[in-house]
């Protein structure tokens, strides 16, 4: 009996000799589509990353940048930097700029979301005109609106003499006026992103809550507040902070209309950074100004996140 049992028991099939290398190249084969990215971010972000902080790090000029020699300082650029008249007259025109456009861009933002979530003809084609203002490359933009804020030939002060008031201001030039002209192209720069993404929001709350707070009685101002508003937080959160983060180190910008002038109206950190590492070519203190300009906006991104995930760990 044994021997039949044995004789009828499937016997099993060969191993092929290249089995154990396919199964190994499935399961490393995986990370080969993973290697450009990884390039990149080493290439693009790491390696620059290191670079500039051990530039940071030593006394690094136009004399010894090519043939080397630099003395170490440790972070004295940084005490240097950060105990500068220019850091905080830098800060504080960032700060304005920052907050002043940021406000700005969300608030009209919203308003034209809210604007074509009302679905109409034509909507999707002004969406698309609208969005190629975001489109257009900085430097486009930036040399748009030096031409409208331009004394003698500006579109500005052509408009400003229909309603009979004839003016040559140059609005750049003016210390007075640069850095809320400045701030105001800047606004228009960045209001198709800010209505895109609360659009993009407010295509998500589902239509029923809606009709059931109407059949409620609730008013178009108590179903905003009530629906709109909460369901909206996630969505007005991010876009504030991605704005802040883009805002805080806008530069393009900034040096095509006034290059930090006039009398460093609009000398943003970003200018200060350029200046110092390419008009003074203190690099190693450029270097330290450049960390400076990371960290901010690096901090508040960890709070942010931070937030998020107690909020979806409340949930």
């Amino acid at each position: 009996m044994t021997s039949i049992a044995s004789a009828r028991r499937p016997v099993p099939a060969p191993r092929r000799a290249g089995a154990g290398l396919r199964r190994r190249w499935l399961s490393t084969g995986r990370y080969v589509f993973v290697l450009p990215a990884l390039l990149y971010l080493v290439l693009f972000m790491f390696y620059p990353l290191v670079y500039t902080f051990d530039l940071s790090i030593f006394n690094v000029n136009a004399a010894n940048f090519f043939r080397g020699g630099a003395e170490f300082v440790g972070f004295d650029n940084y005490v240097t930097y950060l105990t500068s008249p220019t850091f905080l007259s830098s800060l504080a025109v960032t700060l304005v700029f920052t907050i002043g456009s940021l406000l700005f861009q969300h608030a009209i933002g919203w308003a034209f979301a809210l604007f074509f979530n009302r679905g109409f003809a034509l909507s999707g084609l002004l969406r698309a005109i609208l969005m190629v203002v975001w489109v257009l490359p900085a430097v486009v933009s930036a040399s748009l609106w030096r031409w409208i804020y331009s004394g003698s030939f500006g579109l500005l002060n052509a408009v400003l003499a229909w309603f009979g008031i004839h003016t040559t201001q140059a609005w750049l030039v003016d210390p007075h006026t640069a850095l809320a002209a400045v701030v105001l192209a800047n606004i228009w720069v960045g209001v198709p992103f800010h209505m895109l993404l609360v659009y993009a929001g407010l295509q998500g709350i589902p239509a029923t809550l809606y009709e059931a707070s109407s059949i409620d009685g609730a008013s178009r101002l108590q179903r905003f507040w009530s629906i709109t508003v909460p369901l909206m937080r996630p969505v007005v959160i991010t876009a504030l902070l991605l704005g802040f983060v883009h805002t805080f180190k806008a530069f393009d910008i900034i040096y095509v209309m006034t290059a930090g002038g006039p009398a460093g109206a609009t000398n943003v950190l970003s200018i200060s950074v350029y200046q110092l590492s390419f008009d003074y070519f203190k690099l190693g203190e450029g270097s330290a100004a450049a960390n400076v300009l990371l960290v901010i906006p690096l901090l508040l991104s960890i709070v942010y996140l931070a937030l998020r995930r107690r909020e979806e760990t409340a949930l």
